[in-house]
């Protein structure tokens, strides 16, 4: 559709978790070396988050980073039982799972110590980890980093979730889950300047030689979505859509207001038009 007319090779505002059109703000590069630093040393991370502000394409970023060096085991529907968790983690370092919980457990862990005789210690990461339905679960989760040995950890854990996850951990009851934590990012909405060199990276990564998105456009876009990268994606895919309805190959505010409106944003942020 719209991608020829403005001389894209592919959607440059996808939905999709393409870590291949990260941005790399300072915060999402703190965020990624810190998640990269909590897997090397086998700690237990936990990463919040807006909804929409990046935390799914950075976990996609980091499985690639990672590549072939480390069994990754992704959880993306977290509503488990901690039987059901155990299973699952089973199932994704090829096991067979036992019925019983204590012979899932000895499966695992004699699973970890074979993988760490190997030198590839795998990588839980449990997305939407706010869903997760009971402090059982979350039990469960404190009492896989204790497969260890003397020194060091057999399996890094990444908790990474929307804010509510971070106010449950800091719950009394969950001190001794929170007491294992190594590592603990919050992931906030980019700035002006972030969204700006965001809007352009994404244009560029999708193959185009021109930003459509004036400069008045691009700060209403930021002011509408409140610099959530998901809401930045939707506001721009409908501009350049209703743009290329029109025959028009640059984009001012009016048509970021217009696309505002389709989604229902307009009380998102402070429109710069007002």
């Amino acid at each position: 559709m719209f991608e020829e007319f403005f001389g894209f090779t592919t959607k440059p505002f996808g939905k999709t978790p393409d870590p291949s059109f990260l941005y790399e703000s300072p915060q999402h590069k703190e965020a990624l070396a810190r998640l990269e630093y909590a897997v090397e040393e086998k700690e237990l991370a936990v990463l919040v988050g807006e909804i929409g502000s990046g935390k799914t394409t950075l976990s996609r970023a980091l499985i690639d980073r990672i590549g072939e060096s480390r069994p990754i085991i992704l959880l993306i529907n977290p509503r488990l039982t901690p039987t059901q968790l155990l299973r699952s983690i089973a199932k994704s370092l090829g096991l067979e799972p036992a019925r019983f919980r204590s012979d899932l457990l000895e499966q695992i862990h004699t699973r970890l110590f074979e993988l760490y005789e190997s030198r590839r210690e795998p990588v839980l990461i449990i997305d939407e980890a706010q869903l997760l339905p009971s402090k059982a679960t979350f039990d469960e989760i404190r009492l896989l980093t204790n497969f260890q040995l003397d020194d060091q950890n057999l399996l890094s854990v990444l908790l990474i979730g929307q804010p509510e996850l971070e106010g449950r951990l800091d719950r009394a009851a969950y001190a001794p889950l929170r007491q294992r934590i190594g590592m603990r990012y919050h992931l906030g909405p980019l700035t002006l300047d972030d969204a700006i060199a965001y809007i352009e990276h994404r244009v560029r990564v999708a193959g185009g030689n021109r930003n459509p998105f004036s400069r008045e456009a691009m700060e209403e876009i930021h002011a509408l979505s409140g610099g959530i990268p998901r809401l930045i994606n939707t506001l721009a895919t409908t501009a350049l859509l209703d743009a290329f309805g029109d025959d028009a190959e640059t984009i001012d505010p009016l048509r970021v207001t217009s696309a505002a409106r389709d989604h229902r944003m307009e009380a998102r942020g402070v429109s710069s038009l007002d």
